[in-house]
Parts: structure tokens; C-alpha cells; sequence
């Protein structure tokens, strides 16, 4: 029973970032979550603008000299022994930030069999991300960066190899607390798949926007997911018209509008900053929530919560991913300040 919970988590993770949008696509664990802050904010935290070196994964163009010498620990943790974790170093380098990372998700191990079911030992599948970032300020207010990433995948003897690129650009208005960003996420190519077929890497485009406002404690960000593909609902195609038993009316098979499309791209983040140490946070993405839910269970199925503390050289955060009343992933970060120079 374990081993197939963890098999159902290993078809489960890559996808639950991009939900029916995925499926032909290599190294979807591109898009899993690996850091506690981002987890609180529903993936995807693109606009933010301070310390915090980890959300370079998100959106390199946002590396700043506030981030030098800062190191992070990320570890999640879901169901049956299934985790993903990530270490960062930020470092500053003349005019250019940079960060190196390493990213990782397990899957515990599990039963290897033949094909009558006679047990050969045991196997255990990863997948590994090794990723270099970069940032070049235009000036105070424009950046862009990149972020270059080496793929590698292993289940049992089978292996994957990829390349992958981020870019990034922000725009940064520091008067009016207002951060403007786009990201091209997962451009590259997939060397050596499991087998002799070779997929394409899970492309993305996504536009966000954050406001601090002046006089009250909240940062608000928008952002607009899957901007390469209008339509990112999903209709079984096998689903069929059906007759109404009490009026006799034919029920057609609904397919999602323009208003409905439009809720599917967006999230929305919402950061509450209690002083200068606490921070409360919390997200929704509608995609999220009408892909996983289970029916008849909506529960908060879409939702993101979650909290971090900073001190002057450390700082903890922690948040809860829902997926659906199945199943939610917790995660942990800890940051710490190693060097000033």
C-alpha cells in the first residue's frame, strides 16, 4: 500500500503546478514547489522585491545586493515519504547577482518486481535540478537576469537528461511601491528521455504585478499564469450530451468561457507585514482549485497559508500548499546570512 501511494505521488507532483495543462511534457518537476515562502503564496511568487534569495528560482531578474551572502535550506514534505528540498547562495559579483541551487525531489524507495511480481529489491526514483542565476540592473528601476538549469531524472534504470532557461525582466517603481515582471519560464530540451522519445520542456509565460500599499500593511500581487495558452480548462473528451431525466431537456457539455478562462490564469497573492519581523501570507489559484478539487469536497482545495519570521541574520518561514481534501504539502525554509563582504 505504501509503495503504491508513493507511485500515485510520483504521477501527482510534476503535475500539480500546471494541472490539466500538463501531461506531454518533460521534467514537469520544473514547476514543483521548493520553498516555504512561495508554497504561502499559492508558486509562482514572481513580484517580490527584498531579501529573500530563494525566490530567485521564481523570477532571477529580482536578485538583489540585499540577497549577498545569504544561504537557504528549503524542505518540503508530503504524503508517504515523498519531499522536495532546495539550498541556495546568493553572492554579489561587481555589477551582476548571482546564485547557484540545487534542487531535488524523492520519492522514497520503493518495490523493484518482475513481471509475475517476484521481488528483485528495492529502487529510488529522484528527480534533480542543478541551476545557476543571474541579474544586471539597466538602472534603479529595470533588471533583467537568467537562470541556466542542468535536468536530470532516474527511475530505477531508467534516466532523463535536459537542459533548461529562464529570463526575466522587472520593472521597479520604488516611489509608489509598485513591482511590474514577466518571466519566460522552462525554454530548453529534453538530451536523453526514458525511452527513445524526446518531449518538450513545459513552457510558460507569466506577467505579475505587486503593490505595497502606503499606509496599511499589505503587499497584494497579480499574477497571470499561462499566458502561452489561452484555453487551459479541461473537457473529457469522451464526455457526451445527456437528457435531463425530469424535463426531458439534452444537457450539453459545457466548455469554459471567456470569464471562466480568465479566472483560470490568475492568482492571487497577499502578503500582511507585521512590523519588520512577521509576515502573514495567504493565496488563492482558481486553476488550481478547479482542477484538483474533489467533487462534492471543494474544501480549500486552491488555497495557500503561511508565515515567516526575519531577525537580522536568520529568518524561518514556513507554508501549506492545498492541493484538495487528498492530499497538501508543508514546507520549511531556513535562511541564513553568512557573510556581509
Amino acid at each position: 500500500m505504501k509503495n503504491k501511494l508513493r507511485l500515485i505521488f510520483i504521477t501527482f507532483l510534476p503535475f500539480v503546478s500546471l494541472a490539466q495543462t500538463g501531461g506531454v511534457h518533460a521534467f514537469q518537476n520544473l514547476n514543483s514547489q521548493y520553498n516555504a515562502r512561495t508554497m504561502a503564496l499559492g508558486g509562482d511568487a514572481i513580484t517580490i522585491y527584498d531579501n529573500d534569495q530563494n525566490l530567485g528560482l521564481n523570477n532571477p531578474a529580482i536578485l538583489n545586493y540585499q540577497m549577498h551572502g545569504r544561504f537557504g535550506f528549503n524542505q518540503s514534505i508530503m504524503a508517504s515519504g515523498v519531499n522536495t528540498g532546495a539550498l541556495t547562495y546568493a553572492r554579489k559579483m561587481n555589477k551582476t547577482m548571482g546564485m547557484v541551487h540545487f534542487r531535488y525531489a524523492s520519492y522514497g524507495k520503493m518495490d523493484r518486481t518482475d513481471i509475475d511480481g517476484t521481488n528483485l529489491g528495492t529502487f529510488t526514483p529522484g528527480d534533480f535540478i542543478l541551476g545557476v542565476s543571474g541579474q544586471r540592473s539597466f538602472n534603479e528601476r529595470m533588471s533583467v537576469g537568467a537562470t541556466l538549469n542542468l535536468l536530470y531524472s532516474q527511475l530505477d534504470a531508467y534516466t532523463a537528461f535536459g537542459t533548461s532557461l529562464d529570463i526575466a525582466g522587472l520593472y521597479r517603481d520604488s516611489a509608489r511601491n509598485i513591482n511590474v515582471v514577466g518571466v519566460i519560464k522552462n525554454l530548453g530540451v529534453q538530451w536523453k528521455g526514458y525511452t527513445n522519445v524526446k518531449n518538450p520542456l513545459p513552457l510558460e509565460v507569466q506577467l505579475g504585478i505587486s503593490h505595497k500599499l502606503r499606509h496599511a500593511p499589505f503587499r497584494i500581487s497579480l499574477v497571470a499564469q499561462h499566458l502561452q495558452k489561452w484555453n487551459i480548462s479541461y473537457v473529457d473528451p469522451n464526455a457526451k450530451p445527456r437528457v435531463d431525466p425530469l424535463t426531458g431537456d439534452t444537457i450539453q457539455v459545457k466548455n469554459a468561457g471567456f470569464l471562466e478562462n480568465l479566472a483560470r490564469h490568475a492568482k492571487i497573492q497577499l502578503e500582511v507585514l507585521i512590523g519588520k519581523k512577521l509576515q502573514i501570507r495567504t493565496a488563492f489559484d482558481y486553476q488550481r482549485r478547479k482542477e484538483l478539487a474533489i467533487t462534492g469536497r471543494g474544501g480549500l482545495a486552491g488555497f495557500s497559508f503561511g508565515a515567516g519570521m526575519a531577525f537580522k541574520r536568520f529568518s524561518i518561514d514556513y507554508g501549506w500548499y492545498i492541493y484538495s481534501a487528498a492530499g497538501s504539502q508543508h514546507g520549511l525554509t531556513l535562511n541564513f546570512l553568512l557573510s556581509k563582504k
